[in-house]
């Protein structure tokens, strides 16, 4: 029988609200979309440059590594909230001296506050994963302080957050998810960190990262694990769940780590992620068709309002990493290739970020021209009935995708072929995931197609839109 058992779960009382949020969604900034802006380069676009790139897309956020007044000036009104950043090396002083720390609000966040909206104060980044012991003692008591000197200051900075940013490095265990486990050589650092963000309301900020994890294992269907692409997903036996990407499976395993420390309920946000287009030799997959089918996938991902297995039914807030590519970064050549966007301000690729263009039609990047796309997506001819079958198992085991017309006795399930019902099922992924060519891909086993493949009262979903 061609339907495998992931695509045995039907789920069209989701479709509905998926759609709506594509509708609606569409036309603005996304809320859980950010990006990061580094600036360890020598040609970056002057901040009012940037700041009407960013107004062009639909991000809504943005990560700085510091305090960049020029910038957090530029976005004045626009809309677009502001993470500013704490350099380690000031993390001792603040920690030591909470007068340090009203100077610090002082100069950094009053200054801009409220024309400019700083959501979120990340006092140092990757401390604990540094090898500072005293630094890392000094991490909570310098996020106190800080805390303390912007409720003191009143306005619009009692309401910044304060947390710090880690790598997946904090974690002892990650796989399987549900295994998750902080190491031991900062789980008492994070105790008391998560507790300061369970009494403030601020998230656990964390950077995972499937491009590392592909380098760990550079396999092909690691890789298609990685990229949102059909795979035949991880069981995991702990939590009976079969997970279909690794940011799913990253993240949960972080949430797993927090609820066996106790504080399951602090949220999750994705600090940074993404993909280099180039790399060096010894770098597999740093390329621009894995970058934007990695930051596409995510994208696409998010705005789904799924979440995660462990965090379902809404979408985590993700800083994409990053915004431009950073020429004078050190190390490998992958390091200075994150950028979604070149420095002349034209896209890398596309990830269907532009205004307008979000969930609902793709972009050719900032300025660009929308591509077309066709009106349903069906099994390519030569494509193998191994490759079909993983297919079909992974388009039906997506939120907002129905397959209940291929199962026994439904209007599609007739004629009983791996190809006829991988064709509807790659089809109605494609509807629901937003008509984006790199939606109909699916490892080249899939084409888009302008004839209506519907038969009978077999209905396919699509046509002109």
């Amino acid at each position: 029988m061609a339907m495998g058992d992931a695509a045995r779960k039907p789920v069209s009382a989701l479709l509905p609200i998926w759609l709506l949020c594509v509708l609606v969604c569409s036309s603005s900034a996304q809320p859980y979309i950010g990006v990061n802006y580094g600036e360890v380069a020598d040609n970056l676009p002057p901040p009012d440059a940037t700041a009407r790139l960013l107004k062009s897309t639909s991000i809504s956020k943005v990560r700085l590594y510091g305090v960049d007044a020029g910038l957090i000036r530029a976005l004045a009104g626009s809309g677009i909230s502001v993470v500013i950043g704490v350099a380690n090396g000031d993390i001792p002083s603040l920690a030591a001296d909470p007068a340090a720390a009203s100077r610090w609000i002082a100069a950094n966040v009053l200054p801009f506050v409220p024309a400019t909206t700083i959501s979120a104060v990340a006092v140092g980044n990757e401390v604990l994963e540094s090898g500072d012991a005293s630094l890392a003692a000094a991490l909570l008591p310098a996020m106190q302080n800080l805390r303390a000197a912007a409720v003191a200051a009143g306005g619009a900075a009692a309401g910044v957050r304060f947390s710090t940013v880690n790598t997946m490095g904090v974690m002892a265990q990650s796989e399987p998810p549900s295994s998750g486990a902080f190491h031991p050589d900062v789980a008492p650092q994070l105790q008391g960190i998560l507790g300061f963000l369970s009494r403030t309301g601020a998230p656990f900020m964390i950077n995972p990262y499937p491009w590392f994890a592909y380098q760990s294992d550079p396999r092909p269907d690691t890789l298609a694990f990685c990229l949102f692409q059909p795979n035949a997903g991880r069981f995991d036996a702990g939590s009976r769940i079969r997970y279909t990407n690794m940011f799913d499976a990253q993240l949960d395993a972080v949430k797993a780590a927090m609820t066996r420390a106790g504080y399951g309920g602090v949220d999750v946000v994705v600090a940074e992620t993404g993909w280099p287009t180039r790399g060096d030799a010894g770098e597999p997959g740093a390329t621009p068709e894995n970058a934007r089918a990695y930051v596409s996938g995510l994208v696409a991902h998010l705005r789904s309002g799924a979440g995660t297995p462990l965090m379902p039914g809404k979408a985590v807030e993700t800083y994409l990493f990053a915004l431009y590519d950073e020429d004078l970064k050190p190390g490998p050549a992958s390091e200075r290739a994150f950028g979604l966007y070149h420095t002349d301000l034209s896209a890398a690729y596309d990830a269907g970020l532009t205004a307008g263009a979000a969930a609902g039609s793709p972009s050719a990047g900032a300025g660009g021209a929308a591509k077309a796309s066709g009106g349903w997506c069906v099994a390519r001819d030569g494509a193998s009935d191994a490759d079909l079958q993983a297919d079909l198992d992974y388009a039906c085991a997506q939120v907002g995708v129905d397959c209940g017309a291929i199962q026994p006795g439904g209007a599609c399930f007739e004629p009983n072929t791996v190809r006829a019902h991988a064709a509807y099922a790659m089809n109605q992924l494609y509807q629901a995931a937003g008509r984006n060519p790199w939606n109909c891909d699916f490892r080249a086993s899939a084409t888009l197609t302008s004839n209506n493949p519907s038969y009978g009262a077999c209905v396919y979903t699509g046509g002109g839109q």
